[in-house]
């Protein structure tokens, strides 16, 4: 990070999954001149999806990987300068802002694009971690459809748990609620929806025990809390995880607003968050969709509003010595 050490940026980029790699892009394209910190985790979520075959543009499907290797290569290629790193601190009390990579190199930036997305929260099992993307998922409206007449499992009990139950229904021929407690937490009008979807069942005071499988899902092991006895289910093939997501801003906590989960506030339909020159797109900001294409989307929005916030300045705001 030498070659950097000091230098003012037009637009610096934190985070690099669809909405980042996207935003830098369009920024690229604007001659920005954009500079893109990965993160802990170059390329976001998808890099543990296995095939993507909702995305435009890949009739045929691609895997998640080989579709953000492709987003760099087309970013990089207009100038974006991709690199590993990790944004850990930002001081936001004067202009341009002052961002520290890596806990060590100090650089400037006159606009900010945040795009650190969101993480699903796990259940925390090695057969989990080792099966997700084999089967494991964390997201029925992407990977639902590759399990038509199979019967599946969603864990969790809130909202999110059961619109994602009733949208598996659609292809699964049975779906089974895993939920630790004899009650749901979501509102009633969802659970209304679940109970009275014939494809749903449910086993209450339960949790994944394991999920069973070398190199795909071929069942799971499900604990009772209550008793203690264990139920093996061994014709399931998909286990959904949707206990919640949290978005990953806790560098922004304190200083931008936030919804009580942690997801960035923008203003109206732009990426816009309460300070100026400060934007905000993909899972960072979005509690609802969390979809590659919306997030790409956004991203595209946030370049645009840097664009604009930028040709807005004036000459003496942004001296032309200042532009990397």
């Amino acid at each position: 990070m030498k070659d950097i050490a000091g230098k003012t940026f037009k637009v610096v980029i934190v985070g690099s999954g669809p909405a980042g790699l996207t935003a830098a892009l369009y920024a690229a394209r604007a001659d920005l001149s954009p500079i893109v910190f990965e993160g802990p985790e170059p390329g976001g979520q998808l890099m543990t999806t296995t095939d993507v075959e909702n995305f435009p543009g890949y009739p045929s499907g691609v895997m998640g990987p080989q579709m953000m290797m492709d987003f760099k290569e087309q970013a990089t290629k207009f100038g974006a300068d991709v690199r590993y790193g990790m944004v850990t601190d930002i001081d936001f009390s004067e202009r341009p802002y002052k961002l520290k990579v890596d806990d060590s190199t100090d650089i400037k930036a006159h606009a900010i694009i945040i795009s650190t997305g969101a993480s699903a929260m796990w259940l925390g099992l090695e057969s989990e971690t080792r099966l997700r993307g084999k089967g494991v998922s964390a997201c029925a409206t992407c990977d639902g459809a590759f399990f038509r007449n199979q019967h599946v499992i969603i864990v969790g009990g809130g909202d999110t748990a059961m619109e994602e139950a009733t949208f598996l229904t659609k292809f699964a021929s049975k779906v089974t609620v895993v939920h630790r407690r004899d009650e749901l937490r979501a509102s009633k009008t969802m659970q209304d929806r679940a109970f009275k979807n014939e494809k749903i069942e449910f086993m209450w005071d339960s949790e994944v025990e394991e999920v069973l499988g070398d190199n795909v899902v071929e069942g799971v092991k499900i604990k009772n809390r209550k008793t203690g006895e264990s139920t093996v289910l061994e014709d399931v093939t998909g286990v959904f995880v949707a206990i919640g997501h949290k978005p990953n801003t806790d560098l922004f906590k304190g200083v931008l607003e936030m919804d009580d989960v942690g997801y960035i506030q923008t203003k109206g339909q732009s990426s816009k968050t309460d300070l100026p020159g400060v934007f905000a797109c993909g899972d960072a900001m979005d509690a609802t969709y969390r979809q590659a294409i919306t997030a790409a989307g956004s991203g595209c929005k946030a370049a645009l509003d840097a664009e604009h916030y930028l040709g807005d300045l004036s000459e003496e705001v942004i001296a032309e010595e200042h532009w990397q």
